[in-house]
């Protein structure tokens, strides 16, 4: 079977990785002429709107599927016309505007930050007396990794922040004062077979996640699986997904969420039974869902702009170091390493000692 995929990143790289045992084949269309998951199948090198391609993709492929939120909806209703693609578009176009998505999860009785949709300079300076200090500007579309993103402190703020946003629509959000930051990760095959991870407990810097890490037997498990259920059913979702939460007490708050494979579950690729990658696979295949039970304790940590030497890397016997083949600009994700142990205090040491290298190498 052919999986076809739009991006050819590092997220289809490990999606190409987790489907090579399973005899799967790949093709992707991607713009960039030197694409990570290149070499893992054919690469279509062009526009995503290049509707030549986008029929070539479409002929050659099995089943479609995306590495990332920002596909144009209209090129999921061309390519439907010729094959299947998962995840549906619903999710795209609900997933990629912000004031659409909170609508969307609070319609669902889930709970989310206090907003509202500002833009203009004025609209933002007459929504803050509600939504009080500190908050966070957002734009509605096209943000991740904390793009498109300011905090606000006070009055003295907003010119500067909407300066800095360009005067793109927005949503500006009340600061959710969290105890911690995690996030679900889910599967759900076309007959409706659904599986879920544990929780992942994240660490963010400066917008971009750092650290994840499984949790066991987490207090919120139920309800975050039941927040998650409560979406795909909306969506009629196939596919894995992630919500992002904000741990309030015993009470989640729902973030966003993503209708792909989901950077906080990378520690599944070594920590899981089955990685939320093949999970992926199996559900648009409708082929019965792999176990998500973890092995031991497993944690996930970022490396961004540089990556630490992997001789330092590998001294960690119980460290695996996953190079993603991307050339190295300040800001990006170039690698991650999961760390997985049987023994809590060996797995803090191990945090630990990754974190610090992470430090080291950190240019963001």
């Amino acid at each position: 079977m052919v999986i076809g995929i739009l991006g050819a990143g590092q997220l289809a790289r490990m999606l190409a990785l987790a489907g090579k045992p399973l005899g799967l084949k790949f093709i992707f269309l991607d713009p960039t002429p030197i694409a990570c998951a290149a070499d893992l199948g054919t690469h279509l090198i062009g526009d995503y709107t290049d509707k030549a391609l986008l029929t070539q993709l479409a002929e050659e492929s099995d089943i479609i599927t995306y590495e990332f939120e920002n596909v144009p909806v209209e090129i999921i209703d061309f390519l439907n016309q010729k094959t299947a693609v998962y995840p549906p578009a619903k999710a795209l176009l609900i997933g990629q505007d912000r004031i659409t998505e909170k609508n969307f999860l609070q319609d669902l009785g889930i709970a989310t930050a206090h907003f509202a949709d500002v833009s203009s300079l004025e609209e933002l300076q007459q929504a803050m007396p509600d939504i009080g200090y500190p908050a966070i500007l957002k734009t509605r579309r096209f943000g991740y990794d904390g793009k498109g993103q300011v905090i606000l402190n006070s009055d003295q703020d907003l010119d500067q922040a909407w300066q800095a946003i360009k005067n793109a629509p927005c949503v500006v959000e009340s600061f959710v004062p969290f105890d911690r930051e995690v996030s679900i990760i889910a599967s759900r095959s076309v007959s409706g077979e659904v599986t879920y991870y544990p929780l992942s407990e994240n660490t963010h810097h400066k917008g971009i996640l750092r650290l994840a890490k499984n949790t066991h037997n987490d207090p919120l498990q139920a309800q975050a699986e039941s927040y998650i259920n409560t979406i795909m059913k909306a969506l009629d979702y196939v596919g894995t997904i992630a919500l992002e939460l904000f741990a309030v007490g015993d009470k989640l708050i729902a973030n966003e969420f993503a209708p792909r494979v989901h950077n906080s579950g990378h520690w599944t690729i070594e920590g899981s039974e089955t990685s939320q990658f093949e999970n992926h696979l199996r559900a648009i295949m409708d082929m019965p869902l792999g176990s998500t039970n973890s092995l031991g304790y497993a944690a996930m940590q970022n490396f961004i702009g540089n990556v630490p030497a992997s001789e330092k890397l590998l001294s960690l016997t119980q460290v695996h170091l996953h190079l993603y083949d991307k050339a190295a600009r300040k800001g990006r994700k170039l690698a991650h390493a999961t760390a997985r142990t049987n023994s809590l205090e060996n797995f803090t040491d191990l945090i630990n000692s990754l974190t610090e290298l992470a430090k080291q190498s950190d240019d963001s």
